[in-house]
């Protein structure tokens, strides 16, 4: 019942609402946390089943699953025009999203990662598996060059330059940017394509996707974020982590080991240089390390 709910509602946002392919990807991503959840916790019930209570235990779960505020927020709000869209189609009577609420949006960002945390969660990979050496793949390149979940999924052989020691990265609004890329994490990549993606045919439309599952399709958002939320559990981290946080963690410590915000800004494709800032969470003691070296004032 899912399948078919979701089929109709990606009709509906298309042909209804004109909205773009990512738009109408990132809400059937939200659609499809609720079906997961749904299939996990509720026994597998069909959406018009679900009650109030039911998404409730949902917006707790995706606090547990350590999203940001803000991700958890746009979820909700996709679950909620799903909502409104059954109830347009009279496939229900009442929209049990209408007193649903979505998290209070504040300025907290998310914890960071350490690079021996993420040494730990690098030596948690079962690497004698195929699916360890792809998810081993996956950690390094989004830790070394600062990836979003969609460019890692959309990531294409095509756009890596290893041997010139960058990849080509399509990001939001389809702008490409360059990004360096370290050799641990060009050495994980070859290993992955060369040795295990082999053995998996491409299903049409896939062949220059980098990462595959096993039916030869390109990863879900999910997918992404169930691996590494499941290897930070292995290495033992206790903090909320998403694939975010690689991202983050990747900014702050380029800044804080002086790196220019401008320099940072372009390889994490941000199109404002604030947005920048507020992801790096400059502290204020290294605020005012960066003016007692740098200015002239203090100079002197």
């Amino acid at each position: 019942m899912w399948d078919s709910h979701k089929k109709a509602f990606k009709n509906y946002l298309n042909l209804e609402l004109g909205l773009s392919k990512n738009s109408i990807e990132a809400y059937l991503d939200d659609v499809e946390k609720l079906a997961l959840f749904s299939h996990d916790r509720l026994n597998r019930a069909a959406p018009e089943k679900l009650q109030k209570r039911d998404l409730e235990a949902f917006t707790a779960w995706i606090v547990e699953l350590g999203l940001s505020a803000t991700t958890q927020a746009r979820i909700i709000s996709g679950i909620k025009a799903f909502y409104r869209y059954l109830t347009l189609e009279d496939a229900i009577d009442e929209d049990p999203t209408s007193l649903l609420e979505a998290p209070k949006l504040g300025r907290k960002l998310p914890d960071t990662l350490s690079h021996n945390e993420i040494e730990d969660m690098l030596a948690s990979i079962d690497r004698s598996t195929d699916l360890g050496e792809r998810n081993r793949a996956i950690l390094q390149v989004m830790y070394a060059c600062g990836l979003r979940v969609s460019e890692t999924v959309g990531l294409l052989i095509s756009n890596l330059h290893l041997d010139e020691g960058y990849i080509r990265v399509i990001g939001k609004g389809n702008k490409e940017r360059l990004i360096p890329i370290h050799e641990e994490a060009s050495k994980a990549i070859l290993l992955y394509k060369d040795l295990v993606r082999v053995k998996t045919e491409p299903q049409k439309g896939h062949e220059d996707i980098l990462f595959l599952n096993q039916r030869g399709k390109q990863l879900s958002r999910v997918m992404i974020f169930y691996v590494i939320k499941d290897l930070a559990e292995k290495a033992g981290i206790r903090k909320n982590i998403s694939p975010h946080t690689l991202r983050h963690s990747f900014a702050t410590e380029l800044v804080e080991n002086g790196a220019d915000l401008r320099a940072v800004q372009e390889m994490l494709g941000h199109a404002s240089i604030t947005t920048t800032e507020v992801y790096t969470h400059l502290d204020r003691s290294y605020l005012r390390e960066t003016v007692l070296n740098f200015h002239p004032l203090y100079k002197s």
